[in-house]
């Protein structure tokens, strides 16, 4: 068994918005093996929290496109990786920055971009794995089924609704992707408390569909992924065994569903995730 080492180094890119305080947070990460440019992965964080704290009004969905940016450049042999974050710093005005590159040694990429992504850029409530809820946990799940498969890269991400519907309209569909003369656009909707984003997704639905059909010439399949409904009653069981909750879930969980499919959306679990995916990569030849 080979237990030899890789030689690689790290940079970490760290977001400032205040050049003055100098008050930053780490996050992402760039690892590449050393003298081996072409060896480079990038990984930023997927939770926003610590940015929102120093900064309550940073545009995390551009610092999540960004991600996306990196990867491109580092795939389109971009040798220099300070050089092309120099960039970035310019053109973000220097909030962001980029440190020198550490060295470090790997038993493998992977291994060790997991391992500089807990220490450096993961928060505290990562680490120490709590449970995500609602929506944010239904977004999670669908990015690591489409990332398994290898498809997240290569699809449309925070598809902006407005571009089909009417101008000033702020609904950004998660993630889509286009297979001949279909556009398959998935959001992650959330039916534990309030169903805002279930009426939202539905009142705009009919417009999206007509959009597409006028801006693309294609067809849309919307489709909506919730929360199974077991999960939902598998909460707070004390609770629902003792005032009788249980049956409101049920009649919200409903009503949100039939809202939507009312609308000509398409309403899976995160259960069905697995084959999304893998239909993904099936009709993106991946």
């Amino acid at each position: 068994m080979n237990t030899e080492r890789i030689q690689c180094e790290f940079f970490l890119i760290r977001y400032v918005p205040d050049t003055v305080k100098n008050e930053f947070v780490n996050i992402g990460v760039v690892l590449r093996e050393t003298g081996r440019p072409e060896t480079a992965r990038v990984q930023f964080t997927r939770d926003w929290s610590r940015v929102r704290c120093v900064d309550p009004e940073a545009d995390t969905g551009m610092l999540e496109a960004l991600e996306n940016e990196v990867r491109d450049r580092l795939s389109q042999g971009v040798n220099e990786t300070a050089s092309m974050m120099k960039a970035l710093e310019d053109t973000f005005s220097n909030m962001l920055q980029i440190t020198e590159p550490k060295a470090c040694l790997a038993e493998s990429i992977p291994a060790e971009m997991d391992q500089l992504s807990r220490l450096y850029i993961e928060t505290r409530r990562q680490r120490e794995a709590r449970r995500q809820s609602g929506r944010q946990a239904i977004v999670a799940s669908m990015r690591r089924q489409f990332e398994a498969v290898g498809v997240w890269n290569v699809m449309r991400k925070r598809i902006q609704a407005s571009m089909y519907t009417r101008p000033g309209d702020p609904l950004r569909i998660d993630c889509g992707y286009r297979p001949n003369g279909v556009i398959r656009m998935f959001h992650a909707v959330s039916l534990e408390g309030d169903l805002e984003a279930a009426k939202v997704l539905a009142f705009s639905a009919p417009q999206m569909v007509e959009g597409v059909m006028r801006v693309e010439k294609a067809m849309l399949e919307l489709t909506a992924i919730v929360e199974p409904l077991r999960g939902l009653l598998g909460k707070d069981s004390e609770e629902i065994l003792t005032n009788g909750a249980e049956q409101d879930r049920i009649d919200q969980y409903r009503f949100g569903v039939e809202t939507m499919e009312r609308s000509q959306i398409r309403v899976l679990t995160v259960s069905d995730l697995p084959r999304v995916a893998e239909r993904a990569r099936e009709e993106l030849r991946v």
